[in-house]
């Protein structure tokens, strides 16, 4: 039989290291929104997706979450008017990150509420751990 404090442990510790790397992947987003490509033309940074699955942690029998997938948004490239714009092409248009500032806000509140979360299932678990040495100390 598994110790089910464990087992939370377990999943409150994937929980954060999946939500960890995706506040990474979000804050590199938001740092690229306006990075256009380096000559006239090319493309510019495309957005940064992450993809998560539930794995079997085997020691405790928990469904773990884990990150499956690191991809990129293929959707189209923003396109705007900027004739002084040294990325800008031969009609001044420049093409713009796929990426929406507002998603990605979004985004990371979720995920760091998520992170939050999983850090105060920690605690909380760590404090029942205590307890329960504190108790068994006492009656003996």
């Amino acid at each position: 039989m598994t110790d089910p404090l464990l087992a939370t442990l377990r999943v409150a510790g994937s929980g954060l290291e999946a939500q960890s790397t995706r506040l990474r992947i979000v804050s590199e987003n938001i740092a690229n929104a306006r990075t256009t490509g380096d000559t006239p033309g090319a493309d510019p940074y495309r957005r940064k997706t992450i993809t998560f699955g539930a794995e079997l942690d085997r020691a405790t029998g928990a469904q773990t979450v884990e990150v499956k997938k690191l991809g990129v948004d293929l959707a189209d490239f923003i396109e705007e008017y900027d004739p002084g714009n040294p990325a800008a092409n031969e009609r001044g248009i420049v093409k713009m990150p796929n990426v929406n500032i507002l998603i990605e806000m979004a985004d990371m509140r979720e995920s760091n509420r998520t992170y939050e979360a999983n850090l105060q299932t920690i605690k909380q678990t760590r404090d029942i751990i205590s307890q329960t040495i504190a108790l068994l100390k006492a009656s003996q």
